[in-house]
């Protein structure tokens, strides 16, 4: 059988599956044992007959889904709330890793411009950050204290405040992304360029080091997570610019769920990151530099390895169960 005729003839199958998995239209565990046995078939005569095409990656991907939804149905006694961060969001992230890491690649873009606008312009920061916020924080490191400006205020105040902060961030970046992703872009451009900006004052005054020790200890989590925010906006604008087989309102459907989950991962991160600022960051000139370093080094593995890496050990393990994969 031709490969295009082998596709117009299944189609409609393929495609009630995707349905089917992304839009919970069809929980009936049988039902996806059925699909799956199926898919599973279709897959091994692709691997014979197409074994170099994408018809085979795509029935490949389409198989992996059915296994972890039959998997997940096996296991209603596990906590709901564990399977989304141990499963649903890893994979998640997985199957939308060119977009999370694309919005790392403009998020740091923007960093960049920060920087060397800062470098050749001094007076570019304030433009950013403001007079007022620029004056605090250089009578600061006059005073020998350049993260004094995280010690105002009250430790469950700020906490409180920061965290919600960064959720309402978070919620612009991904919310946006219904501007065919350009709003999320926007949100990226300018906290990156803050960022980059804000460092760069910290460079030309000479105590970079000294004020990344302090910044960071809460800043690897929250910008990270503000990162993964900004991905969500894109799988978002994905959905609306880009339907593919689907229609417009079924695709915006599936990505918006999609990307709604990943964003409500990010809240735990923001709230660690919001106690760490709120609790930790206020006495960071008091800490060995080992401590301070080693509080930072730690948050940001575990933020990437629940992003970056455990999303593929996941996927490895779910192809180890297929009995029919390549």
């Amino acid at each position: 059988m031709r490969e295009v005729a082998f596709i117009k003839q299944n189609k409609e199958k393929w495609l009630s599956f995707e349905q089917s998995f992304f839009l919970n239209r069809e929980n009936n565990p049988e039902t996806l044992s059925r699909l799956y046995i199926e898919i599973v078939n279709d897959l091994a005569y692709a691997q014979t007959f197409y074994p170099k095409s994408k018809t085979k990656t795509y029935l490949n991907e389409l198989a992996a889904r059915a296994y972890l939804s039959i998997y997940k149905t096996k296991r209603v006694e596990e906590n709901k709330l564990k399977l989304f961060f141990k499963t649903e969001v890893p994979i998640l992230a997985h199957r939308y890793r060119r977009q999370i890491y694309f919005a790392f690649l403009v998020f740091f873009l923007f960093v960049l411009i920060g920087v060397v606008s800062t470098l050749y312009d001094d007076r570019f920061v304030r433009l950013i950050l403001g007079d007022a916020y620029v004056n605090e924080t250089l009578d600061n490191i006059a005073n020998g204290d350049p993260v004094a400006i995280y010690k105002s205020g009250s430790n469950w105040g700020g906490f409180f405040a920061i965290t919600i902060n960064n959720i309402r961030v978070s919620f612009y970046a991904f919310i946006l992304g219904v501007f065919g992703g350009l709003g999320t872009i926007y949100i990226l451009m300018v906290n990156g360029i803050m960022l980059g900006s804000f460092q760069t004052m910290f460079w030309n005054e000479g105590v970079l080091l000294e004020s990344m020790r302090g910044i960071w200890i809460h800043g690897a989590m929250e910008i990270f997570a503000i990162v993964i925010s900004g991905a969500a906006g894109l799988i978002l604008g994905k959905g609306i610019l880009f339907p593919q087989t689907y229609s417009w309102m079924t695709s915006f459907k599936m990505h918006f769920r999609d990307a709604l989950k990943l964003l409500i991962s990010t809240a735990p991160f923001f709230v660690a990151a919001g106690f760490l600022e709120g609790y930790i960051t206020r006495y960071s000139n008091k800490m060995p530099n080992f401590l301070s370093v080693g509080i930072i080094l730690i948050t940001l593995a575990i933020i990437s390895y629940y992003y970056l890496i455990y999303p593929f050990s996941i996927i490895k393990k779910s192809k180890q169960h297929e009995p029919l994969q390549a």
